[in-house]
C-alpha cells in the first residue's frame, strides 16, 4: 500500500511524530547526517585519492566543489531509506529548521534521488505537538538553497582551515594536534585570560566598615555603612584597580593603607554622625526575556551546574519528546499562542495582579537572529507545569527552568524603592569623614515571584532586599562598631563554560548552536582542562596559540573570526556568493594574503 514517507533526524523524534500522523504516513529517521566530506584516508574513494585536492576532498580549483561520501556505517540505512522511497507516493523532508537541518534535507534529496514525478516537500516545525506537526504537513515549503549554501560554505571553510593549519602544528609543536577555525579562537580567549592572570600583581587597599544605630525610635535600628570619602576625596575601592591589580591611571582617589585606616577608626571613636543626605529613588526591574540557546546554557551552568553539552543533550530529549520548542535558536520571540498560554498560567498560579494589561513582546539583540524561530519555551498551546509532565531527574530540572523563565517573561515588573544615605562626622584629627549606606525594599515582587536570574559575579540578586531605617537629613546616628578592613585585588576570574559562551557571543564569534561542541572539542583535545568549573589552558594551548598568533595572526583574530560569521549570514540571506567568499579566504583578497600563501610561506619556525 502506498504511503507518504516522512524523514526526520532522530529515532526518538520519528516515534513521537508517527503518533501524530496516523497510518497513511511512515516516519523514519536519517540518524543525523547521512553523508559528509571523508573523515580520513580510509573513507576517501580511490577515484579522488590521486587528485591534488584528494586528501582535502574539496576541489579548490573547481569552485571549491566538495566531494561527499556516505560513511560505511550509514550505507545499510541509506539502502533502507531508498527502499522506503520506492514504496512511497510522496516524500516529506522534516529535518530541523536551521542551516544544519536544511543541509541534511538537501543531502537526503540528492542521495535518495526520488522519481521526478514524486512530490517532495520540505516540512518544518519548531515544536513536536499534534497541532504543530499537522500544520507542518499541511503547509510545506521548498528547500532553501541559500541556507544550504551557507552550511556548505561553513563546512568547507572549516575543512580548509583544519587541513591546512593542523599539519603545521604537527610539524612544529606535536603530532596529532588539530586546529579549528572557531576552536582555536576559543582556546586563545582562555589563554589570553590566563596571561592576564600571570601578569597580575596583587595590591592591597583598606577601608572602614561600620554598623550604625539609628536609635530606639526606629523599628529597623541597625544598618551597615562603608567609608566613602575623607576630606572630599573618594576612598579607593576594588573598581579603581585594573586587571593587572594596580590602581588605574592617576585617579583622584584616596588609596588608604592599614595605618591610615586604623588611625581613622581610632579618631572616630567618640564621633556622632549626622545624616547629610537621603536620596530615595523608585526601583523597577522588568522580566528577563525567554531563553535562547546561549542564555539557557549559561543559566543551566549557573543554577544546575550543567555543562553546555549536557544542557543541549537534555534539551534535545525534551524537544524530541514534545516537552519544549526547538532548542537551537537566537530568538527571544514568543508566538501568540505561547503568550496566551503563559498569561493564562500567570493568572491561575499567581493571580490577576501579577498579569500586565498587555502581553510583553521581546526582540532579539543577536545580530542576524532568525526571528522566524521562537524562543525556547514549553511546547503546546497550553503549558504543563513541571509537576504535570511526569518528568524526573535532570529532564525535570531543565524543563522547570525553561517553564519558570517563560512564565516570568509575561509577568509584571518588580517595583520598590532604593535609598542612598550619606553619614558625615569629624574625626579627632579634624578629617571630614563620610560613610555611605544603601538599601532596597521591594514593595511588589512581580515576576520575581516566579524566577530570579543567577549572576556570574557575587553581587546581590535582583530579589535581595536590604532595608534601611527611615532616617531624615539632619538626624544624628551613633556608630555601634567601626573596623578597618583590608582587601587585596584579585586576578581576573578564569572562564567557566557559562562565561566563555557569553564572551564568544558578545564578540559574535561562532554561532550559539555550535558553542557546546566548541567547548567539548577544546576539552577533549587537551587544550583546556577543568579545575572545578574553571577552564584552565594546558601548556600545549600556550604553544599552539603563540604559534598561530605569530604566523596566522588573522586566522586567530577575534575580529576576523566574527567577520566570517557575517559572511556566512550574507550567504544564508542570498546576498553573497559562496564561491567568491571561499576564494577570498583561501587565495587572498587585497592586502590579505589568504590561507594558502600563509601556509606555503611559513619557512622556519622555532617550536621552542
Amino acid at each position: 500500500m502506498a504511503h507518504k514517507l516522512v524523514i526526520v533526524e532522530s529515532p526518538a523524534k520519528a516515534r513521537t511524530i508517527a503518533g501524530y500522523l496516523g497510518r497513511d504516513y511512515v516516519v523514519e529517521s536519517s540518524i543525523g547526517h547521512i553523508r559528509d566530506l571523508p573523515k580520513g584516508a580510509a573513507d576517501t574513494p580511490a577515484k579522488i585519492k590521486d587528485k591534488p585536492w584528494g586528501r582535502m576532498a574539496v576541489d579548490i580549483d573547481n569552485d571549491f566543489e566538495p566531494y561527499y561520501v556516505v560513511p560505511r556505517d550509514k550505507k545499510a540505512h541509506i539502502a533502507k531509506l531508498k527502499k522506503l522511497v520506492k514504496e512511497a507516493d510522496a516524500l516529506y523532508l522534516a529535518t530541523d529548521e536551521d542551516r544544519e537541518g536544511e543541509a541534511i534535507a538537501w543531502h537526503l534529496l540528492d542521495e535518495l534521488k526520488p522519481p521526478k514525478t514524486m512530490p517532495v516537500h520540505r516540512m518544518v516545525f519548531h515544536e513536536i505537538t499534534k497541532q504543530a506537526i499537522q500544520a507542518a504537513v499541511a503547509e510545506p515549503r521548498h528547500i532553501n538553497e541559500d541556507l544550504v549554501e551557507a552550511q556548505e560554505a561553513r563546512r568547507i571553510l572549516d575543512r580548509l582551515y583544519g587541513y591546512e593549519v593542523s599539519p603545521v602544528l604537527w610539524r612544529k609543536v606535536m603530532s596529532g594536534l588539530s586546529a579549528g577555525r572557531v576552536q582555536s579562537v576559543a582556546t586563545r580567549l582562555v589563554v589570553d585570560r590566563e596571561r592576564e592572570r600571570m601578569a597580575f600583581r596583587a595590591a592591597s587597599y583598606w577601608d572602614i566598615e561600620g554598623t550604625f544605630d539609628a536609635g530606639s525610635g526606629h523599628e529597623q535600628r541597625m544598618f551597615p555603612g562603608r567609608l566613602h570619602s575623607v576630606d572630599g576625596a573618594r576612598v579607593a575601592s576594588g573598581k579603581d584597580f585594573g586587571s593587572d591589580g594596580q590602581l588605574k591611571g592617576r585617579r583622584e582617589v584616596l588609596h588608604l593603607d592599614r595605618a591610615r585606616a586604623e588611625a581613622l577608626v581610632a579618631g572616630l571613636h567618640d564621633t556622632t554622625f549626622e545624616v547629610r543626605s537621603v536620596e530615595a529613588k523608585p526601583y523597577r526591574r522588568s522580566p528577563y526575556p525567554p531563553f535562547r540557546t546561549t542564555t539557557l546554557q549559561q543559566e543551566a551552568s549557573r543554577k544546575l551546574s550543567f555543562g553546555a553539552a549536557r544542557t543541549m543533550s537534555i534539551a534535545q530529549r525534551l524537544y524530541e519528546n514534545g516537552f519544549i520548542t526547538y532548542m537551537r535558536t537566537d530568538s527571544t520571540t514568543l508566538s501568540g499562542t505561547a503568550i496566551s498560554a503563559a498569561r493564562r498560567q500567570v493568572q491561575e498560579l499567581y493571580g490577576a495582579e501579577y498579569l500586565p494589561e498587555s502581553p510583553r513582546s521581546y526582540t532579539s539583540k543577536v545580530k542576524n537572529a532568525q526571528e522566524a524561530h521562537e524562543a525556547i519555551r514549553p511546547a503546546g498551546d497550553s503549558f504543563r507545569t513541571p509537576a504535570q509532565t511526569g518528568l524526573s531527574g535532570e529532564e525535570f530540572r531543565l524543563y522547570e527552568l525553561i517553564w519558570m523563565r517563560t512564565i516570568a517573561s509575561q509577568m509584571k515588573d518588580a517595583v520598590g524603592q532604593s535609598v542612598a544615605v550619606r553619614l558625615g562626622g569629624i574625626a579627632s584629627g579634624g578629617e571630614d569623614v563620610v560613610f555611605a549606606a544603601s538599601g532596597r525594599v521591594i514593595t511588589f515582587h512581580g515576576f520575581l515571584k516566579a524566577y530570579v536570574e543567577s549572576r556570574d559575579d557575587a553581587k546581590r540578586t535582583d530579589d535581595q532586599e536590604t532595608p534601611l531605617p527611615n532616617v531624615q537629613q539632619g538626624d544624628s546616628v551613633a556608630a555601634a562598631s567601626l573596623s578597618a578592613e583590608g582587601h587585596e585585588t584579585k586576578p581576573p576570574a578564569r572562564y567557566t563554560e557559562a562565561t566563555l559562551i557569553r564572551e564568544l557571543e558578545e564578540r559574535e564569534i561562532g554561532r550559539p548552536s555550535t558553542y557546546a561542541s566548541i567547548i567539548g572539542t577544546i576539552l577533549n583535545r587537551g587544550y583546556v582542562y577543568k579545575k572545578g568549573t574553571a577552564l584552565v589552558p594546558a601548556w600545549l594551548a600556550f604553544s599552539v596559540v603563540r604559534l598561530l598568533e605569530e604566523h596566522f595572526g588573522n586566522l586567530v583574530s577575534y575580529e576576523f573570526t566574527a567577520g566570517m560569521e557575517d559572511v556566512l549570514d550574507e550567504i544564508a540571506g542570498g546576498r553573497a556568493d559562496r564561491v567568491s567568499e571561499l576564494g577570498k579566504f583561501y587565495f587572498g583578497f587585497g592586502d590579505d594574503p589568504g590561507l594558502r600563501r600563509l601556509v606555503s610561506e611559513l619557512g622556519e619556525i622555532d617550536a621552542k
